[in-house]
């Protein structure tokens, strides 16, 4: 998920229009993804991550899955 996230910026002019459409989506499966109440977190601080500028780079479906994994 974080990679396609990325993609927003593959093609030139398309990258923060792209963030606008793959933000509140991202936000969502984020949440989906996730459950409870680390899902509702990350769910909004996804939401932020995506929509603000030249943040793309955190790759937060990846921290959090390792956050929820750690102890596995």
């Amino acid at each position: 998920m974080d990679t396609v996230g990325y993609f927003t910026y593959a093609l030139p002019a398309f990258g923060e229009f792209g963030d606008i459409v793959w933000a509140p989506l991202s936000a969502f499966i984020f949440y989906k993804t996730f459950d409870g109440t680390k899902g509702l977190i990350g769910d909004i601080l996804n939401g932020i991550e995506e929509i603000l500028p030249f943040t793309d780079f955190i790759p937060s479906f990846c921290i959090m899955y390792f956050l929820q994994n750690k102890n596995k």
